[in-house]
């Protein structure tokens, strides 16, 4: 029996998914408790941003190594070491005693992160066929936002009502059996149920140097512009709804900590309705270069639009910009789209690697900028604010820029095969 072909790839799928989910939530859930931090640790605003950024820079940092190890010594084991590495810096967060001790944890849940989404796209091409694995992929990426969404009203309730150390105590305790969960499903049981040839695929051609897949990579102009595409939608996205979108809507709009994280679900409703529906559009329409020039051309003009109206627009309109602006992250999938027709496969797990680093790089460039112009106001000023959307600003049209570098015609490239990568 064949992986492909067998009922127990939908376990796989599930389970990865689930895992992905958790993770996920980990990511932006800290930005939930930044004052608290603030107050607590006599933390400054710029700390708090180098707290969001070590983990998002251990994110970008390791995408592109992650991705070439994968290719070479197979998905499994980085999944389930960026599992059980995300639970143990989870549950060193909700003990740490000092901010050092904060900045280790948040490093080590972003280095398990880092392990997930590449792997993730290479366990599902693996068991699922390649028809399959395009719609999966778009299920992943809800799987995504509804971790995001997780860690917004209910993960806040749970904060409000226990305090901010047991939440965080009990997800690390869920991740880590989370860890022991995918090698049971991903490595024991397939051994029970399938040969070792049916788990293995066709033998690999000889590997190239890394070198020369790197420097393939780092002078191609449609990787590039995949780099520029993350960097704009999700980095300025995710950085921001990760530090300072809850302290925002507490401090300029008056707002409870539950009500400022409810514009954050607002924008991963964005986000969850983005990824389906921008990628069915780019398929009736024959093209991922015009859907994905107005994604970003919407996400331009959200920021935009907060920052004429000096960092508070009416509320009305704020609503509807954080649906936009969750609207255009969910639609970023489009980017992993723009490398799978682009590049052989070989090549698609580090291409994804390296666009990825590009939103995560952003995210981690995002909160400490805006925490230091914070820093030159008056604590919980709302004239800080106005002048660090000038930051998302400028990152999301660099995103414009990445769009308009895609070169349509690349997306013809040569399928690839119905066989595992």
């Amino acid at each position: 029996m064949e992986k492909q072909n067998s009922k127990y790839r939908w376990v796989v799928f599930g389970t990865v998914l689930f895992a992905y989910f958790l993770i996920v939530s980990q990511r932006t859930a800290p930005g939930l408790i930044s004052d608290q931090l603030m107050g607590e640790f006599s933390l400054t605003a710029s700390t708090i941003g180098l707290l969001t950024s070590i983990q998002f820079l251990a994110y970008a940092g390791l995408q592109v190594p992650i991705g070439i190890l994968s290719d070479r010594f197979g998905p499994n084991f980085f999944l389930i070491a960026g599992a059980l590495l995300n639970g143990l810096g989870t549950l060193i967060y909700s003990l740490a005693p000092n901010e050092f001790v904060l900045l280790v944890a948040r490093f080590l849940v972003g280095t398990g992160d880092a392990a997930i989404w590449v792997n993730l796209v290479i366990i599902l091409s693996q068991w699922f066929k390649v028809r399959e694995f395009v719609g999966l992929l778009g299920f992943a990426g809800v799987a995504g936002s509804l971790g995001f969404l997780l860690a917004t009203v209910p993960f806040s309730a749970w904060i409000a009502h226990f305090g901010w150390r047991a939440p965080f105590l009990t997800t690390g305790i869920v991740l880590v059996l989370i860890g022991i969960l995918l090698y049971y499903v991903l490595v024991r049981k397939p051994k029970q149920l399938f040969s070792d040839s049916a788990l293995k695929g066709k033998p690999k051609k000889t590997q190239e140097k890394t070198m020369v897949i790197l420097q393939r990579i780092f002078t191609s102009r449609q990787a590039w512009a995949a780099f520029f595409c993350h960097f704009g939608l999700v980095g300025t996205y995710v950085g921001f709804i990760g530090s300072w979108a809850v302290p925002y809507g507490m401090h300029v709009y008056g707002m409870s900590r539950s009500d400022a994280s409810q514009l954050i679900m607002i924008g991963l409703f964005g986000a969850i309705i983005g990824a389906p529906l921008m990628s069915w559009i780019s398929s009736r329409l024959d093209t991922i270069k015009r859907p994905y020039l107005l994604v970003h051309l919407f996400a331009v003009f959200s920021w935009i639009g907060i920052l004429l109206f000096s960092g508070k627009p009416p509320y009305l309109m704020l609503v509807l910009i954080f649906l936009i602006m969750g609207f255009g992250n969910g639609g970023s999938a489009l980017t992993f789209a723009v490398v799978r027709k682009s590049f052989d496969m070989k090549e698609v797990g580090v291409v994804s690697g390296f666009a990825n680093m590009g939103g995560f790089l952003s995210a981690v460039l995002l909160p400490i900028i805006f925490g230091k112009v914070l820093d030159q106001f008056p604590p919980s000023s709302s004239i800080g604010y106005h002048y660090g959307f000038i930051i998302p600003v400028v990152f999301s049209l660099m995103g414009l820029m990445g769009g308009i570098l895609i070169r349509e015609e690349l997306q013809k490239a040569k399928q690839p095969s119905e066989s595992p990568a």
